[in-house]
């Protein structure tokens, strides 16, 4: 049981931050053997489905490392990321009560959810700086994250679930802030773009007007 709840928190959390390399890293090492997935998420493992979400894996690597594209990307993928973090959760208990597989798929979304929002408030909040570096050390510290988190919730059940909870602490705390920090940072940006706002010659003229 404790190795289900790790398999179905683990996924759900990942797919939260890269969806398509959580569905890569579980398609491939249930295809090496490393791993057993239950019969409801034998599907990971066929080459096809492994060899798409390579792809999209890949494609979202580019996209994440692009400020503009990274931010639109994290948009669209708010609803495709908690879904599917909500259909792992259930799938990793298998064919279990229906009680249950409802309750672990909406666990799975909350999970998946709260990891998705985290990294799109710090990333949006990363992207309203015009240098790059910080929004690529962002985008590799998720990379190498999610997969250290999925191996840790493979093989390390009860360390990982520890790690989880201390995340979602952490993460109740700074989403609020994060939420008014891009906030604040959009309203900054809004009024340095507006024509004359700071420009000391327009206000001088508007007022000579």
């Amino acid at each position: 049981m404790l190795e289900s709840l790790s398999l179905a928190a683990g996924l759900s959390w990942a797919s939260g931050l890269r969806l398509y390399l959580t569905v890569f890293v579980a398609g491939l090492f249930a295809r090496m053997g490393v791993i057993h997935l239950p019969d409801t998420l034998a599907v990971l493992a066929s080459p096809w489905v492994i060899g798409v979400a390579a792809f999209l894996a890949f494609v979202e690597f580019l996209a994440d490392k692009i400020p503009a594209l990274d931010s639109l990307w994290d948009a669209i993928h708010t609803f495709i990321r908690i879904p599917a973090g909500a259909v792992l959760a259930a799938g990793s208990l298998g064919h279990a009560d229906p009680t249950l597989l409802t309750i672990a798929a909406l666990a799975g979304g909350t999970l998946a959810g709260a990891s998705h929002f985290a990294k799109a408030g710090t990333r949006a909040l990363i992207n309203l700086s015009p240098e790059p570096v910080s929004n690529w050390a962002a985008s590799a510290t998720e990379d190498v994250g999610a997969t250290l988190g999925l191996v840790l919730a493979f093989f390390v059940p009860l360390l990982f679930l520890v790690m989880l909870i201390a995340f979602l602490v952490v993460a109740g705390w700074a989403l609020p802030r994060l939420v008014r920090g891009v906030h604040g940072g959009v309203s900054r940006m809004a009024k340095h773009m507006l024509p004359g706002t700071h420009n000391p010659i327009s206000r001088l003229r508007s007022k000579h007007d």
